[in-house]
């Protein structure tokens, strides 16, 4: 592979690392106080689920998430903690894209309406797909430093 500048691990990695601060950036711009005293978070996604089209996202919304909203709200912006750090340090990389892929895809069915929200999360699925497929863990990682994943 020809590359510009850096090598093509190195390019994976910067787009693996451009992921994490993607995650990092959704969960610093959250109101942590009104997802975790308010529920404002979980309320709101529970007003998008009620008015959803497919059935298996309404009922699995009540199942999952309606009867334990404050755990639920710890469970989502943690976890864009997690991805977003491990993806940037490169530790247990491929366990964060794997559950950042998922949360992405959560997201995108959840918000099936909301079109300004769609782009970027099939943005990051894809970029999560990209960068477990050709192992982004390969440079620049913790997981590298320690023989992980190899």
């Amino acid at each position: 592979m020809d590359t510009i500048w850096l090598t093509g691990a190195e390019w994976l990695a910067v787009l693996r690392i451009g992921l994490g601060l993607w995650w990092l950036e959704s969960w610093r711009h959250k109101d942590k106080k009104g997802w975790f005293e308010r529920g404002t978070g979980i309320a709101w996604a529970s007003d998008v689920a009620a008015k959803h089209k497919w059935n298996a996202v309404r009922s699995g919304f009540d199942t999952v998430v309606a009867p334990r909203p404050k755990t639920m709200a710890y469970v989502v912006v943690y976890a864009e903690l997690a991805l977003g750090l491990g993806l940037i340090a490169g530790f247990l990389t491929p366990i964060a894209l794997i559950g950042g892929l998922l949360l992405n895809l959560l997201y995108l069915v959840l918000m099936i309406h909301d079109w300004a929200e769609q782009g970027q999360n099939a943005m990051m699925a894809l970029i999560s797909l990209v960068a477990l497929f050709a192992m982004s863990w390969q440079s620049w990682s913790l997981d590298n430093a320690m023989g992980l994943f190899l």
